[in-house]
Order: structure tokens, then sequence, then C-alpha cells
């Protein structure tokens, strides 16, 4: 596929208004990409666990306007109206126009909520772009349906297929055009998303399903989130991502996720949960040694997120347990465990971490299944 296959034909209908409802999943990151290209293109590929519980549930209403000048919108976040939110979606409307020609023709309300605080590192621009991408895809599916319908040749359909695939294909590429790690979120399990030898189907432009064997040790892993900081962080990862370019140490890295997502391969297959740790958490370090070694450099780890990561550390060598952790952006901290540990782990965490939580949270989580419409 190329860009050229997300242009569609132009429309010989139209609605005049209507409503659609997803919701989908953060996800997160076991070979992290940090770095991007022109076009929102990563510098290298990644893949990651799509959650379930930490999820954003957006509701996109639309109604036909008289004019098509400019872009027509408001945007809500837990019912309160977020105008300082509407330059995001401004640039995304822009950047996907050519592939959505209708976005001028209406005006949108967009009405989202989080199950978890925004803009603390656990990707709410993941979640929160995949789900509008996704109504926005619902509404092109139903104006190419209603053309079909009504007015298009019999060979459109075949011209054109609009099937499931190809559907969830599309709303990654237009994720992707949001926030990088978007086009993660839509399907269940792992994903992948940048240009692989070693990964068939993969590419730059949207997320795939991982296609090869997973070890049972691997089904139904559990994500334990640690809120170190729920605060907005500060440095944005777009303005981190900016800072690769020139980065002294940026083609080693890209180098370095290149082979680790090779070698993560082999780690899947065969369940071995002591070189999966070592390489999750390789790569959590290594996306923090980017943004500490970057000009200007910045530091979005807490104290509290060093004090997690040597309890962990101990814990595992006292107990023999497969725990490891991760991160995002931010502060906050991922805990990775097998679903056979849960119980050991939970006790672990409650006791020996929950109080390098800000107000003791934390959010149990697990793999999950992808993006519901609703």
């Amino acid at each position: 596929m190329t860009e050229k296959d997300f242009i569609p034909k132009p429309y010989s209908n139209s609605l005049e208004s209507g409503s659609f409802t997803w919701s989908s999943p953060s996800n997160i990151a076991l070979v992290k990409y940090w770095g991007k290209k022109e076009h929102q293109i990563p510098e290298n590929p990644s893949i990651s666990f799509t959650l379930d519980n930490c999820k954003t549930t957006t509701n996109l209403t639309f109604s036909k306007k008289s004019n098509h000048d400019g872009f027509s919108f408001e945007v809500f976040l837990d019912g309160e109206q977020k105008d300082d939110f509407k330059p995001k979606i401004e640039t995304f409307f822009k950047r996907v126009e050519v592939y959505l020609p209708f976005l001028k023709d209406y005006h949108f309300t967009l009405e989202t909520s989080n199950t978890f605080p925004h803009s603390s590192g656990i990707a709410s621009s993941a979640s929160g772009m995949s789900a509008l991408a996704l109504c926005l895809m619902s509404i092109e599916k139903s104006i190419i349906e209603s053309d079909v319908t009504l007015n298009a040749p019999d060979s459109y359909r075949d011209e054109r297929p609009f099937n499931n695939d190809y559907f969830i294909q599309k709303a990654s590429f237009l994720a992707r055009l949001g926030s990088g790690s978007a086009c993660r979120s839509l399907e269940g399990g792992l994903v992948v998303w940048g240009k692989h030898d070693n990964i068939e189907g993969s590419s730059d432009l949207y997320g795939v399903k991982y296609p090869y064997e997973v070890h049972q040790n691997f089904k139904n892993y559990q994500d334990t989130i640690l809120l170190v900081d729920k605060g907005e962080k500060q440095v944005s990862s777009t303005v981190g991502h900016n800072l690769m370019h020139g980065h002294p140490f940026a083609q080693q890295r890209f180098e370095q996720a290149n082979k680790n997502l090779s070698d993560i391969i082999s780690i899947l297959k065969s369940g071995h949960l002591d070189k999966f740790i070592a390489l999750v958490e390789s790569e959590a370090l290594t996306l923090h040694a980017m943004m500490m070694t970057s000009q200007p450099y910045f530091i979005l780890m807490k104290p509290n997120t060093l004090e997690i990561i040597n309890k962990i550390w101990s814990y595992r060598k006292a107990s023999g347990s497969k725990i490891c952790f991760t991160l995002d952006a931010g502060a906050n901290v991922h805990v990775l465990y097998p679903e056979s540990e849960a119980p050991q782990v939970l006790e672990f965490i409650q006791n020996e971490l929950v109080a390098f939580c800000q107000n003791a949270q934390y959010i149990c989580d697990v793999i999950g299944l992808g993006a519901s419409k609703l």
C-alpha cells in the first residue's frame, strides 16, 4: 500500500448529519520509536502491547454546514470545552484532508474522555487520535456505502473495496498522522509499526498485527501502571522526537532498535522471559538516555521513578520473579509480568511500590483486543 491508496474517489453522495462513537486503547511499546522523519514516518520500527483498561472513548457528532471555508469543530474533554486542544486537531485535519475530503463540509463536535490522566506518559495521544481516526473512518464508510447503494456503478466496490482490513489499515494510517504511536492502538495483542525486513507486511505508513508465533508466556500479559506523576510533561513527545535530529547517538539508537526488533521475534516465539526482561528494560532506559543526551537535554523521570526501578530489581533478584519494567515518555512506570505471577506481584506492588505513586494511585491493566465501536 502507498499513500495514494488511501485517497478516495470523489464522493457522489453525502450525509446530512450523524454521530459515531469509538473506544480505543493506549499501548505500551516494548521496542521504542523515538525520532521521526517528515510526515510522521518513524526513524526506526517499534512493537507494542495493546492495553485494555487504559483507553479513550470519543463521540464525534457531525452536521452539514453551508460553506466550505476552513475546518469547523469544537472539542470537549470530560464535558469541559478544551480550546487548547484545537491547534493539534486542526493540524491533524490539515494533514488528512486529502484522504478525507469531506472534512470541510461539516461542523464536528468531538467529545472525549480518558480512563487515565491526560498527558502523563500513558500515551493519551495514541488512544485519542486512534479513536478520532476511527470515528472519521466510520463517516467515510457511511458516505461510500451510500454512494455504492444509490449512485455508484456496480464496479465501484471492486475498485475500492471497503472491507474491514482496509478500514483498519486506513484508520491506522490516519491515526499516525495525528500521533505516531496512535497507529499501534487499533488492533489487539502485539502491533508493529515501521518497515522491518524480518516482519512480513510491516510498513512505515500504518501499524500491523504482529504476524508470527507468540508463546503462551506472553498471553494475557499484565501491565500495572504506577502513576508517579500525573501532571503534564515538561517536554512534549513532539519536541523530544524533533531533538533526535542531529542527536550524537541517533544512528546507533536506530540500529539498536532494528536489532532489538529482530531479537524479540525469537524471544516471543520461545517464551524466554529473562531475554524479554533484558531487552524491554534496556529499551526503556535507552529511550530516556536519548532524552538526557539531546541538545537541549531533559529528564522526564522523577526520583520516585528510580526508586521503583531499584525496588523491582531487588525484588526480582530475591524472589526469582519474572517481573520487569518499561517506561514511556514520562515518569510513570509500567510494571510488566506474566499472568501466572499476578497475585504475588500485586502484593509486592501494594506493599513496596504504592508509596512511590502520586496519591498512591496505580492502574491494573492487561493486554487487550484493540478498539471497539460503541
